[in-house]
């Protein structure tokens, strides 16, 4: 009897690099013994609703497409409680959670490695109860991952990104944040950037060290920027970041299960590179073990 896979494909995502190796894909899957059935993503929340439609009738949910479409997929099954293991072929512009997981954005790779591959189960994040995977922020970077135009992200990746946090340098509006850590440590200050993540690669910028980021641990990393006051200042952030000196007198950085955030509702987020609107009190927690996603096998 052969398994039934549900594909979900971004049709606007990276390069269309996935849209012109449908075929292929879909070859490379029914070999594998998968009857496929292929609905496409038109609009924001497409991804959530299609899980939500199909999702139950699945033994496997592939899905390609960037982070956004990503998110909305396993945002779907997770809410629905459906427990099916998920494959994503990267074709986004950034895919910063591939990046982490070291997933091949070779598009007929992937896709191989999804029938061969095995299992791991990872956490998301709760933003208020609506779950994201791999990263929360506001600040600089934020507004380029939903403003950048998708032509420039599609030909340049993250320059297009970087390209636009160093614009928002200029123009961002520093604010007041308090967090509480579900261990007790209390964070206040006036930022320019926060990042909820668990990811190391975050907003398509900033790299975090491997060595200390584990995405199914049931704790999320915590960096914070806080807004310099002078050039040097600036100078000397941007050095720690790319050096990623985490523990210094411009940035604070802890790992946590759940935070307490409380700030001025009207600054703006991004969940997983999508937009999020903000507000005065945010709960921000670690779901562990939330979903399976294929990986490639260890050789």
């Amino acid at each position: 009897m052969e398994k039934k896979l549900l594909f979900i494909l971004n049709p606007k995502a990276g390069q269309k690099r996935a849209n012109r190796l449908l075929t292929e894909i879909l070859e490379i899957f029914q070999k594998a013994g998968y009857e496929c059935t292929v609905r496409l993503t038109m609009k924001c929340g497409d991804g959530r609703r299609l899980v939500r439609k199909y999702g139950k009738e699945a033994d496997l949910i592939v899905c390609a497409g960037g982070d956004g479409t990503l998110n909305e997929v396993i945002d779907g099954i997770t809410h629905e409680k459906i427990d099916v293991p998920i494959g994503y072929i990267p074709a986004g512009s950034t895919n910063d959670l591939a990046n982490s997981l070291g997933l091949s954005t070779d598009i007929l790779q992937a896709a191989r490695d999804i029938v061969t591959g095995e299992e791991k189960k990872l956490d998301v994040c709760s933003f208020n109860g609506r779950n994201y995977t791999y990263v929360a922020s506001c600040g600089v970077f934020t507004a380029a991952s939903y403003e950048t135009a998708q032509q420039a992200k599609n030909m340049l990746g993250r320059l297009a990104y970087l390209m636009a946090g160093i614009r928002d340098l200029s123009q961002v509006k520093p604010f007041e944040m308090r967090v509480e850590t579900a261990e007790g440590e209390v964070l206040e200050g006036r930022y320019i950037f926060a990042a909820f993540s668990n990811s190391t690669s975050i907003g398509g910028v900033l790299e975090m060290d491997p060595d200390i980021v584990d995405l199914n641990d049931g704790l999320f990393e915590v960096l914070l920027i806080q807004a310099p006051d002078t050039i040097p200042d600036l100078t000397m952030i941007v050095s720690e970041l790319l050096n990623q000196q985490y523990d210094s007198e411009h940035l604070s950085f802890v790992k946590t299960s759940k935070a307490l955030i409380r700030m001025d509702g009207s600054v703006r987020w991004t969940l997983d590179g999508e937009m999020q609107k903000g507000a005065g009190e945010i709960v921000i927690e670690s779901v562990h073990d939330a979903y399976r996603l294929i990986i490639a096998q260890k050789e």
